[in-house]
C-alpha cells in the first residue's frame, strides 16, 4: 500500500514556455530563466519543456513558487503538476517508434 501512496504523492512540475528572443535583451531574459531553473534542478525533458520531480506536495509548491518568482517580463510560460503515477503513464515516440520507456519516472533515466 506504501508504494502506491508514493505514487500519488510524489509529484513532477512541468513548465512550458514560449519566450522572444529578437533582441539582446530578450535572449538575456530567456538565458537568466533557463539558468535559474536549471539551478533549481529542472531538467530539459524537450525544447522549451523542462520538469522536475518533487518528493511531496509540499516540496512541489515551493519549486512553483520559485518559478512564479522568475517570470520573464515577456513570453508565455505555462505550470503543470501531475503525480509520479500519471508521470510514469506518459508514452514517448522518438522518429515514429515507440520507445521502450513506459513508467520512466526513476528521475527521467533517459536523461
Amino acid at each position: 500500500m506504501a508504494e502506491r501512496l508514493n505514487e500519488y504523492r510524489i509529484m513532477w512540475i512541468l513548465v512550458f514556455f514560449d519566450l522572444p528572443t529578437e533582441t539582446k535583451k530578450d535572449r538575456k531574459n530567456y538565458t537568466t530563466f533557463r539558468d535559474k531553473m536549471m539551478d533549481d534542478g529542472f531538467t530539459m525533458f524537450q525544447f522549451s519543456i523542462y520538469v522536475r520531480h518533487c518528493a511531496s506536495r509540499e516540496n512541489m509548491e515551493v519549486h512553483i513558487k520559485r518559478i512564479k518568482s522568475i517570470l520573464p517580463p515577456k513570453g508565455k510560460v505555462g505550470i503543470m503538476s501531475i503525480t509520479d503515477k500519471q508521470f510514469g503513464m506518459m508514452e514517448l515516440f522518438d522518429s515514429q517508434k515507440e520507445e521502450p520507456h513506459k513508467n520512466i519516472p526513476q528521475q527521467l533515466e533517459m536523461f
